[in-house]
């Protein structure tokens, strides 16, 4: 005979956290690609964690801000529009489908990153054309994934059609009105934030002044590597 106990937990429902969950049908691997392909938001996320407490800069943190906004504005038209998934599946994903979360996502993404390097990375040295190469990789990355992610959403089916191009626009349409905030509003006020008593406990900096940050700290760091060198070279003792 079952306990008081037992009967209790055969009444509970179990709910699935269909955060990571992604489906496709078994075989498919294509959809296997898609599936894996749809987990890119979670990377995306992670690295800007990692970016955020090794940086510290204004401007990652505030990118990071921007993409919260991002995901807060699609839950408010998703609950406003309430239109639904286009294939149920059972009570894995209950919440509605206008517009597509990682559409919207990856396009935000991709297109504040090719504002990042039109507007704010700036490459004065020599090798012009090694960097403009970068950049063209880079950004060609980013939005051949945000293509790849939402193609993937109407493959699964997860997704229609339009809820992924309006996920995509209203993605590009946030990412444009949020970096001229960063760039007009925002960005104007991060020396007088750096000096702030709480930035210099976290060590939160400004590298705005700075034309081309990733040259600025590979040099740096090459000659800071060069200088303590030498000076263990100097203190070594004769053999």
């Amino acid at each position: 005979m079952e306990s008081a106990d037992n009967l209790g937990k055969d009444d509970i429902e179990w709910q699935p956290l269909a955060l990571t969950l992604v489906m496709y049908p078994k075989g498919d691997l294509l959809g296997k690609m898609f599936a894996l392909t749809s987990l890119l938001p979670f990377g995306v996320g992670a690295g800007f964690i990692a970016l955020i407490l090794f940086r510290r800069d204004l401007h990652t943190i505030v990118f990071f801000i921007g993409t919260l906004i991002n995901e807060l504005i699609n839950i408010i038209l998703k609950h406003t529009i309430c239109e639904n998934r286009p294939l149920v599946r059972s009570n894995l994903y209950n919440e509605y489908g206008m517009p597509s979360s990682h559409s919207q996502f990856m396009w935000f993404f991709s297109l504040y990153v090719l504002y990042f390097f039109i507007f704010r990375l700036h490459h004065l040295n020599n090798n012009n054309i090694i960097s403009a190469l970068w950049r063209v990789i880079i950004v060609s990355s980013c939005f051949m994934m945000a293509l790849i992610v939402s193609i993937g959403r109407v493959y699964l089916e997860y997704h229609t059609r339009r809820q992924v191009v309006v996920g995509a626009i209203v993605g590009i349409v946030t990412a444009t009105v949020w970096f001229i905030v960063v760039h007009k509003i925002l960005t104007p006020l991060f020396p007088q934030v750096v000096t702030l008593k709480i930035s210099e406990m976290l060590m939160i900096r400004d590298t705005t002044l700075i034309p081309n940050v990733l040259w600025f700290e590979y040099t740096t760091s090459r000659h800071e590597a060069r200088a303590r060198g030498r000076k263990m070279a100097a203190h070594k003792p004769a053999q």
